[in-house]
């Protein structure tokens, strides 16, 4: 599997997650992309690693599912972590960084030997006051449709994507 520094120094948090299925997806969608470190905050009861829907959905990424660390707050996820981006479906919030920004200040700070976590909200509420107040930058993914968000596992997938991109370009030059 290709290893940038970006892989190395990038967690992905889930904060509550509520669905054992979006779990599982998010441990493949990042392992698809080279990350493996994936931080559970306070997951429900089913949004377990242990789950048999995680774990199906965690199509040759039992690897990441199985290392996945639980802490109980958002705080306890981002100890030692340089620069925490935190995920919002949100319009109308000022300062919100799109992803391919986002990726490239997160490349420039992996290079740096920087540590970062991207911060992705429960299913049915996203990241609550508290939490962002944690974040030092918001993330939005643009969506055409009027719709309030995508699924938790999509979003890592995107999130991932872009920084896998970005990477690849900055290995390239």
């Amino acid at each position: 599997m290709l290893s940038l520094p970006i892989h190395q120094k990038t967690s992905f948090v889930l904060v509550h997650p509520h669905y054992p299925e979006n779990v599982g997806a998010a441990a493949r969608a990042i392992k698809t992309m080279g990350f493996t470190q994936l931080t559970l905050v306070k997951p429900g009861r089913l949004a377990v690693p242990e789950h048999e829907m995680a774990r199906k959905m965690a199509v040759k990424s039992l690897d990441v599912l199985d290392a996945a660390r639980r802490v109980k707050t958002l705080a306890d996820a981002v100890v030692g972590v340089d620069w925490v981006l935190g995920t919002t479906s949100r319009r109308g919030v000022s300062g919100v960084l799109v992803p391919r920004v986002a990726a490239a200040r997160a490349i420039a700070l992996a290079s740096a030997d920087r540590a970062i976590a991207i911060v992705f909200g429960n299913e049915k509420t996203g990241l609550g006051a508290e939490e962002l107040a944690l974040c030092k930058n918001l993330l939005r993914i643009p969506i055409a449709a009027d719709q309030p968000s995508i699924n938790l596992a999509q979003a890592a997938q995107l999130v991932a994507w872009e920084l896998f991109e970005a990477a690849l370009d900055h290995k390239e030059r």
